[in-house]
């Protein structure tokens, strides 16, 4: 049988409570981290309401995960053929604006504005089109691929995406239907762009024409829709949390 001395007792004892601290101590710090990086997650979810956001931590701060907002709104893809007068399937380099137009025809529909655009390849009385049309149920159908030119704001065409609004009243105001799928498909196409609420333009701000007309003639009600584009962007995600790019697949619309 195996016998110790006193001294080797003593020093088995030793190395034993030795040890035994160094991995209560391991325990120890293991648990501070995993509760403390738990309470830090329950807090931000606290704060943020977002109860799918997960943390890293990174230069000693918590950097939440971006989360994707601005879901595209729902619209209907009709696409006009490619001609001279109304497609001419150019190539859309770049988007600092977004424009908005009204048909200047009261009572058309969405669907009518967008086959009248399409016939002026057989007409050629003039060049027109816009990217989106509006009507005034709320629809929205869109004519033009984001990735090609439009023939709506002379001047702008290759840098801007139009959208066409359809309307009831003659003096051109636009139904609360249209009106809330506008906000909805503007702050899309902002996220979209990373651009601001201060790009959205009327046609009339390049060149000077009447439209949309009643957002020409009465300017507060345009700086309300600018507002209320700015209000729903801050109600739904910020800039930064906005993630769309062009190769994604919603670009391909």
């Amino acid at each position: 049988m195996f016998h110790l001395t006193k001294r080797q007792k003593r020093k088995l004892k030793a190395y034993i409570r030795a040890y035994t601290a160094r991995a209560v101590a391991l325990c120890i710090v293991i648990g501070l981290f995993v509760g403390g990086f738990l309470l830090v997650r329950t807090m931000v979810r606290f704060v943020t309401g977002d109860e799918t956001a997960m943390e890293t931590m990174l230069d000693g701060r918590i950097k939440k995960q971006k989360k994707r907002v601005y879901e595209r709104p729902e619209f209907e893809v009709n696409l006009i053929p490619v001609n001279g007068y109304s497609r001419p399937g150019e190539e859309l380099p770049e988007v600092k604006s977004v424009f908005v137009h009204y048909t200047a025809n009261p009572g058309t529909s969405a669907e009518q504005n967008r086959n009248y655009f399409a016939n002026l390849a057989q007409t050629g009385e003039t060049s027109a089109s816009a990217h989106f049309i509006i009507g005034y149920e709320g629809e929205i159908i869109q004519c033009i691929p984001l990735w090609e030119i439009a023939y709506a704001v002379k001047g702008r065409n290759y840098d801007s995406v139009s959208i066409e609004c359809c309307y009831l009243e003659e003096s051109g105001k636009f139904t609360e239907a249209t009106y809330d799928s506008l906000v909805r498909l503007t702050a899309w196409l902002l996220g979209k762009y990373k651009l601001e609420p201060e790009d959205v333009k009327r046609h009339y701000d390049e060149g000077g024409k009447n439209c949309p007309k009643y957002y020409v003639e009465h300017t507060k009600a345009w700086d309300d829709l600018v507002r209320d584009i700015g209000q729903y962007i801050e109600d739904n995600g910020t800039y930064e949390e906005r993630t769309v790019g062009r190769d994604d697949q919603e670009s391909r619309f």
